[in-house]
């Protein structure tokens, strides 16, 4: 499991905005992943994508990592914020949009 958090820190690490979720930001591979790119990309937040069905270890990890069960998971600058319901809310009520721009995340004005 070392050598999955030690990849885990990394991609976390290498961006901003990072989600870890199944499939890619191009092809999600699940309704609730899908959710979380629509509204990143509806805010025009730039942001990697983790595919965690490529690699068992991470899938597994990255719940061991945050101590949260469920795929997909959301980390801005090193935090983690959250998995598809939390994110959703946060969207819903600007409180997302607000958290991205006070962590430096630009985010398209005209979407807050």
């Amino acid at each position: 499991m070392t050598d999955a958090n030690t990849t885990i820190q990394n991609e976390i690490a290498s961006q901003d905005v990072v989600v870890f979720m199944k499939g890619t930001p191009q092809m999600p591979q699940c309704g609730f992943s899908g959710q979380v790119v629509q509204i990143l990309n509806y805010l025009g937040v730039p942001f990697k994508g983790v595919n965690v069905l490529a690699d068992q270890g991470i899938r597994e990890g990255i719940k061991a990592f945050s101590n949260w069960p469920t795929i997909p998971q959301i980390y801005v600058k090193g935090e983690f914020v959250g998995g598809c319901d939390i994110t959703r809310e946060m969207f819903q009520s600007g409180e997302l949009q607000t958290f991205l721009a006070e962590k430096g995340v630009p985010v398209k004005t005209d979407a807050a």
